[in-house]
């Protein structure tokens, strides 16, 4: 059976860097989708493509497909064995950068390069030892490979600056950027607790305590509602006891009023006697029969004479004493 591999992810590589998968564009992939062998390329050496790539997706963060190896060339069969018995397991993205930006909202904790944002899936290749986890070879707009080393600049993915911001604050530092302006964070606190800018500290922390003891509250009051609803629907005979823990839970997880809207579709369950009392009772569709055309509504005789004639004229007689008159 043949095993999907992971080629790319949007974490950091071994050189510093890395490369968001929702910016990779797979269109000319796709047309030509070449498994290659170490990244080695059709005008080296004795360098062919080895198979191809199917059911290429993206998955979440991860780009995914299944290396199909070709069955005429014995080199891509000796690779095939020994990726489907486990002494190849990485498949590495050969990808042509498009776009790269060291914008704050890119970085990650510890990342030295740009970020690139947006490229162009080339090839895959099965490879000995990958760049990182999720294996990565880089080129440049004309297809030449870029040679990267951890540290080394390079003028087409370069190293961020370690100049720090106005602020004294290192723009590769995740941590720092969520922290970098404590005030700003303070008064958007406050004005969310309702209180003033020059509200102390102890302020802040009472608001803060009676937040939670309402919140507390509310949860509490919001279960007295649903284990009251649950126990009405006990004694209704709609649900039994023994499953009263279910209903609750259900009542927790889809709220009060779904929870009443499946009670009330339960019907009661009812006694032998009364199902057989409700059987002998008249059913409420069935016709209604009259003793003598007096009882009849108003409304009702004139359709009776017409569409029922022999129980019009035995009404009528029930009623004078006489047959109806010939005419």
């Amino acid at each position: 059976m043949a095993k999907d591999v992971i080629i790319s992810t949007s974490g950091l590589n071994c050189y510093g860097g890395r490369v968001l998968t929702s910016g990779i564009d797979l269109t000319q992939f796709q047309k030509n989708p070449l498994l290659l062998w170490m990244h080695r390329r059709s005008f080296e050496r004795d360098a062919m493509p080895i198979g191809r790539i199917d059911n290429l997706r993206i998955d979440g963060d991860r780009l995914i497909g299944t290396p199909v190896f070709d069955q005429n060339d014995e080199f891509a069969k000796k690779i095939e064995s020994k990726w489907e018995n486990g002494f190849l397991r990485m498949a590495s993205a050969g990808l042509s950068i498009v776009e790269i930006s060291n914008a704050p909202e890119y970085l990650l904790q510890g990342q030295t390069r740009a970020t690139i944002v947006r490229s162009r899936l080339e090839e895959v290749s099965i490879v000995d030892m990958g760049g990182n986890d999720d294996a990565l070879q880089l080129y440049d707009r004309s297809g030449k490979m870029l040679k990267l080393a951890a540290g080394v600049d390079n003028p087409v993915l370069p190293l961020l600056s370690l100049e720090k911001d106005s602020e004294g604050t290192d723009p590769r530092n995740v941590e720092n950027q969520t922290n970098q302006n404590p005030k700003k964070m303070n008064e958007e606190i406050l004005k969310l607790l309702g209180l003033p800018d020059s509200a102390t500290e102890q302020e802040a922390v009472g608001a803060l305590r009676l937040l939670k003891e309402n919140a507390e509250k509310g949860e509490t009051l919001r279960l007295a509602g649903i284990t009251a609803v649950v126990d009405a629907a006990i004694a209704e005979k709609r649900i039994t006891a023994d499953k009263k823990e279910h209903f609750v839970n259900l009542g927790k997880t889809a709220g009060l009023d779904a929870l009443r809207e499946t009670l009330s579709l339960m019907h009661p369950v009812s006694k032998p006697t009364e199902v057989i009392r409700q059987k002998d009772a008249p059913r409420a569709d069935e016709p209604k029969t009259y003793a003598k055309l007096s009882e009849v509504p108003a409304k009702q005789v004139e359709a009776l004479r017409m569409e029922k004639p022999q129980e019009y004229e035995r009404l009528y007689k029930a009623e004078y004493g006489i047959e109806i008159p010939k005419k």
